[in-house]
């Protein structure tokens, strides 16, 4: 399985960023899809999280401004930042459940990590 993330960059405080994460590989399917940021000096944290089904979850922080979504057809998942603060400034990660079958969650995997940078 491989996760392949794009979208980071440096952008104005109260500016927008769109990440998106295309994942592929040898599964029945994938699951619960999501982002995790991890900051210098700072542990992993989840940023937020998407179901099959699309149920959603957000870290505080970000709900209202963040907004998770996912194209089942592509196996992809998207997180648009908007209203973007030096706070948010981290390592986005991209991580996908899998399935090797209807009833069996196998291994999670992430991405790469892609640099989010908010000036001030």
């Amino acid at each position: 399985v491989q996760l392949q993330a794009s979208g980071g960059g440096l952008v104005q405080a109260g500016g927008s960023l769109r990440l998106s994460c295309a994942a592929s590989g040898p599964i029945f399917w994938f699951g619960t899809m999501g982002w995790y940021r991890q900051a210098p000096g700072k542990e992993r944290e989840l940023v937020a999280d998407i179901s099959r089904d699309g149920n959603t979850d957000y870290k505080d922080s970000v709900k209202g401004r963040f907004t998770i979504s996912r194209d089942n057809a592509k196996n992809t998942v998207f997180l648009q930042m908007n209203s973007l603060k030096p706070e948010d400034t981290a390592v986005y990660y991209c991580y996908t459940e899998t399935f090797t079958d209807p009833w069996t969650i196998g291994d999670n995997y992430w991405g790469q990590g892609t640099q989010v940078t908010v000036s001030s």
